[in-house]
């Protein structure tokens, strides 16, 4: 893996497959960056079904996750990870970028 890699666990790859089975079809997790949240930037997961001519593209065991060429300066050599807690389930990225981060996880700065 180089350092501009991003990467998808194997969490992540099993609940893509779980949703695209309970949906009836296949779809991908779009991870992007944009500016906000309570320390500069927040992460926006969405569910999509097409790529976008300039995502890159990260698969892992036949699942996928699109991240845009603007937004993978700022995840470049992050995880893309599915966790699943008593406090609730959801997608996270561990980005060695973030210098800090709020308590929900979803907001991070540089």
């Amino acid at each position: 893996m180089t350092d501009t890699a991003v990467t998808l666990s194997s969490n992540a790859a099993r609940r893509l497959h779980s949703i695209s089975e309970a949906e009836g079809h296949p779809v991908m997790l779009r991870v992007a960056v944009d500016g906000g949240g309570c320390s500069g930037f927040q992460y926006r997961f969405d569910l999509v079904e097409a790529a976008e001519p300039d995502d890159l593209r990260v698969e892992r065991d036949g699942a996928a996750a699109l991240v845009d060429v603007i937004s993978l300066a700022l995840l470049k050599g992050s995880e893309i990870d599915f966790v699943d807690e008593l406090a609730g389930a959801e997608f996270r990225v561990r980005n060695p970028n973030a210098k800090s981060s709020c308590g929900c996880g979803v907001s991070f700065s540089i």
